[in-house]
């Protein structure tokens, strides 16, 4: 399905403060979409004065979720407070958000924080990449019977770490990953997720894939001990996103 998809739009319009950004997360961004996969769109939002100035912050996150002529979809956006602190973080899930090409909508500040969050990627993000595997992997070992999506989310996040503590650049596609890695296993597990969200795998391979977990899990901790990512964002980077916000909130209006 096209990006530029009337419903997806529809979903934006519909949010009920302006979009800094929406663009499009999940399995279709990992690159093993199936016929029955919904729609994750993921974006930051700017608040008004009024709802920021007070004691009680409203509306740090808005979740929503509809189907629009037979599409299934959800959004969930963060005030852009909320998402440059995240920037600041080691948080994969914002950077991969933010550097999504599968875009839904965009503002040239959407441009100008792409810009600033290359700054803001550090040689700890493998952490998060760590932590993201083991639970898919914890979840994929666990199930009866199990499933190849889990596994292919184990598979995904461990190259996409990899790929970005080498390159310090986001990938999250992982067939365009593949391309690169050679995991020969890889395309006939996507082309099964592809068929059915709950496509299940023989327990005749779980030995195999515990190997390659294992065996993955080495290489990314031998790629973070050998980047030269930072270990820190740099003060820069900070200063930066502070005058980003100031002008999105005081330019509120002409965001659209």
């Amino acid at each position: 399905m096209a990006m530029n998809d009337p419903r997806l739009n529809r979903m934006v319009t519909a949010q009920p403060y302006p979009l800094l950004f929406a663009t499009i997360s999940g399995a279709h961004l990992y690159g093993f979409p199936s016929p029955d996969s919904d729609y994750d769109l993921r974006g930051a939002h700017i608040l008004p004065l009024e709802n920021v100035v007070g004691l009680e912050v409203r509306d740090e996150t808005v979740e929503d979720s509809r189907v629009i002529e037979g599409l299934e979809m959800d959004i969930v956006s963060h005030d852009v407070k909320k998402f440059f602190g995240l920037l600041l973080k080691k948080n994969g899930y914002v950077l991969e958000q933010l550097f999504s090409p599968l875009i839904i909508h965009s503002t040239p500040e959407h441009s100008d924080l792409k810009e600033i969050a290359r700054g803001c990627i550090t040689k700890h993000h493998s952490h998060h990449y760590f932590g993201f595997a083991e639970t898919q992997w914890k979840l994929f070992d666990k199930e009866r019977p199990r499933r190849v999506k889990p596994l292919l989310y184990v598979y995904r996040v461990l190259l996409t770490g990899i790929h970005l503590m080498r390159m310090g650049q986001i990938e999250a596609n992982l067939v365009t990953l593949n391309d690169q890695f050679r995991l020969a296993y890889v395309p006939d597990l996507v082309a099964r997720k592809q068929s059915g969200e709950n496509t299940e795998l023989e327990d005749g391979n779980v030995g195999f894939h515990r190997a390659e977990y294992e065996r993955l899990r080495a290489e990314l901790q031998a790629a973070h001990e050998a980047s030269r990512l930072p270990e820190a964002p740099g003060p820069e980077a900070r200063t930066a996103l502070n005058d980003l916000l100031v002008r999105l909130r005081l330019n509120r209006a002409a965001i659209s």
